[in-house]
């Protein structure tokens, strides 16, 4: 199979679908790789790096496109991606599509096969591919909502983790899966008074056991998340739906009853925001203020780290990548259900029930999608 990589241009995005390991993987086991020419500078890896892993430098994204059989990618295509990509083609990368209309009619148009990154599960009822990013968009979270708390950059001038005689900053943790794991753990560590809200007792006793000693836990209800968020310096949401749009857990009217200059950091803005009032912001602008409020809500958190961030995703996503190419999407999606749980979109038809749902249109299951 010819696997295509191209460099990404979702604004502030320093990451890239394949390391030059990934690519010495790949050819290795007979597969021919091209990558864009600069695709790999913003998370360290020079053109110099992917031809000495054998993979043949395109000097445009159009021309990568035209050439592969299977793009790998970070972020969702832009519109002018979109354009390129055609039916029998493979789209591995994260899609995001329940809160995206546009992007989702264009893959169906294009007649492409998705699978995407969000949605693939493993055998412990996890999101493999999204965790490694949530892992490091949860860390990030406390860092830069601290940072957005200082006066000067129009917080509360609030520092989490206090000074002797003056208490710490309350952070308020909306999620215990994976983002508000680690979220709540930095948050702790720098010294913050954090509680994390979520709505399955299972989940909640594993943090006690885990993280009691470190940072509070409750359950997630409109009361406790009302009560809570009127305490909190710092509101950070984590709430996940795999493949539907997040649900709004604060409103615009209850911005009133927050304390003013405190900080929102949406880390479910990919899928919709969990805020009312949240909107998708860069990492070249990315605060605004609604109400006294800070927001943060950067849609590509993770591009932030992009080395970090590169290898990370990398690690996870490289089996999938050798299945596909391997055996083709349709033989590696039949004998593995967690790969096949990613498949979004295929010729033309919706396939995954949480997104259909979310826009309304009509989908079919993976199992119809691979008879198709």
């Amino acid at each position: 199979m010819k696997i295509g990589c191209p460099r990404e241009i979702k604004p502030q995005e320093y990451r890239v679908g394949m390391t030059p390991a990934a690519v010495r993987e790949a050819v290795a086991r007979g597969h021919a790789v091209v990558v864009e020419e600069n695709a790999g500078t913003g998370a360290g890896f020079s053109d110099a790096d992917y031809v000495a892993a054998g993979a043949t430098m395109l000097p445009t994204a159009e021309a990568v496109f035209a050439a592969a059989d299977m793009i790998v990618k970070v972020k969702e295509p832009q519109a002018v991606e979109r354009k390129h990509l055609r039916k029998g083609q493979v789209l591995f990368t994260y899609l995001h599509l329940a809160p995206d209309p546009d992007q989702t009619n264009d893959l169906l148009e294009s007649g492409v096969t998705a699978i995407a990154y969000e949605t693939g599960t493993d055998g412990r009822g996890g999101l493999p591919l999204l965790a490694t990013m949530s892992e490091v968009a949860g860390r990030l979270a406390p860092q830069v909502g601290a940072w957005a708390l200082q006066k000067a950059n129009g917080g509360r001038g609030v520092l989490l983790g206090g000074v002797p005689g003056v208490l710490p900053g309350r952070v308020l943790v909306i999620g215990g899966g994976v983002v508000g794991t680690q979220a709540a753990r930095i948050a702790a560590g720098m010294g913050a008074d954090v509680t994390v809200l979520d709505r399955s007792i299972p989940r909640l006793s594993w943090l006690d056991d885990v993280y009691g000693g470190q940072f509070k836990n409750a359950y997630s209800s409109a009361e406790a998340i009302s009560a809570l968020a009127a305490e909190a310096d710092m509101i950070i949401g984590a709430v996940l739906i795999p493949g539907a749009a997040a649900p709004k857990l604060i409103s615009r009217a209850q911005l009133a009853g927050l304390k003013p200059g405190a900080v929102l950091v949406d880390v479910a803005i990919d899928q919709g925001g969990c805020f009312e009032t949240s909107r998708a912001t860069t990492h070249h602008d990315p605060f605004y203020e609604v109400d006294g409020i800070v927001h943060y809500c950067v849609a590509n958190m993770p591009g932030a780290v992009a080395r970090t961030s590169t290898l990370a995703l990398g690690n996870a996503t490289l089996p999938f990548i050798l299945a596909l190419a391997d055996k083709g999407w349709a033989q590696a999606c039949m004998e593995n259900r967690h790969l096949r749980a990613g498949l979004n979109a295929h010729a033309g038809k919706l396939t995954h029930a949480a997104v259909g749902q979310a826009l309304g249109l009509p989908h079919v299951s993976a199992d119809v999608a691979l008879a198709l």
